[in-house]
Formats: structure tokens, C-alpha cells, sequence
């Protein structure tokens, strides 16, 4: 690998390791010829995902789209952007492992609000509010019942 202080063609591997639950490797590299070091990622090539919008057309996955929706859920709200990172990762992880080319975006909204409801109740009824498009209070106290029987439940109480 070319060196990306002085340009050197070489360089040497003085440390790998596995990332990212094995997807991933990061290699500590040092250059023979100006000895600075750097870090390199090493990953396979997935297959582009595409996602088909509700309208029929489609497009190449963007994290970046969930990523957005997830911060502007969760803003004001006890969450790190490492766990948002986690989410998407976690949510393009488990597309990519449902072997699809083309998946809904309906599929994806899907998958945001369990990784939601499961991180911060309050998020996931702000994104749920969006993705669902409510359009009156009574669509709003619907989802809020739903999660306090739902929690109710898990505690052996009754609503």
C-alpha cells in the first residue's frame, strides 16, 4: 500500500485485527521509507442494495438518510451517536444478510422503529410520528398506549 505521507510504494504490516464483528480488518502499516505509520480498513465488497421507495422508483441505500432520520429522533435525548452508528450498522448488517438486491423502504422504516422502541421510547415515538405520518392526537395516544400496556405487560400489570 503507497504511502500516504511521502508516497512511498510500500509498506509494512505491523499490526491486523479483526472490526466490526469479523467484517473488517484494521491494519497498522509503517512506511520502510519516511517510517511514519498509518491505519488502513480492509473489507469485502458487498453487493449495492437498492431500495424501493414508495412511489416505485429506486435508489442505492444511503445510510446517511437513516442516520438523519435516527438524530433528528432522538435529538434532546439521553442517546451517543456511537449507538445511532450501531443502529444503522446493525440495520444494513441484517439487509445485507436477507441476501435481497432491492429492498422496501417500508422494510427499512421497520426495522428503525424495533431498533428504536428497543433504545428510547420517547425516539421511537417521534420517528414512528414521521414514518407513519399521524395525522391527529388520537394516532399519538394509540402508539403511547401501545408501549405502556406493552411495558405494563412485561411488568405483570394491567392497563
Amino acid at each position: 500500500m503507497r504511502c500516504p505521507y511521502c508516497g512511498a510504494e510500500d509498506s509494512k504490516v505491523i499490526d491486523s485485527r479483526e472490526v466490526e464483528g469479523g467484517t473488517e480488518v484494521r491494519r497498522r502499516r509503517e512506511c520502510p521509507t519516511c517510517h511514519r505509520r498509518f491505519t488502513t480498513y480492509e473489507r469485502y465488497e458487498r453487493k449495492p442494495l437498492r431500495v424501493i421507495k414508495k412511489n416505485g422508483t429506486r435508489e442505492l441505500f444511503d445510510r446517511k438518510k437513516i442516520l438523519n432520520g435516527l438524530m433528528k429522533a432522538c435529538e434532546k435525548r439521553p442517546v451517543s451517536s456511537e449507538e445511532l452508528e450501531r443502529i444503522v450498522d446493525d440495520i444494513e448488517r441484517e439487509l445485507q444478510e436477507e441476501g435481497y438486491e432491492e429492498v422496501p423502504s417500508s422494510r427499512i422504516g421497520e426495522k428503525v422503529m424495533e431498533k428504536l422502541k428497543a433504545l428510547d421510547q420517547v425516539a421511537y415515538v417521534r420517528f414512528a410520528s414521521v414514518y407513519r405520518e399521524f395525522r391527529d392526537i388520537d394516532q399519538f395516544m394509540e402508539i403511547v398506549l401501545s408501549l405502556s400496556r406493552e411495558q405494563n405487560a412485561s411488568k405483570g400489570e394491567s392497563v
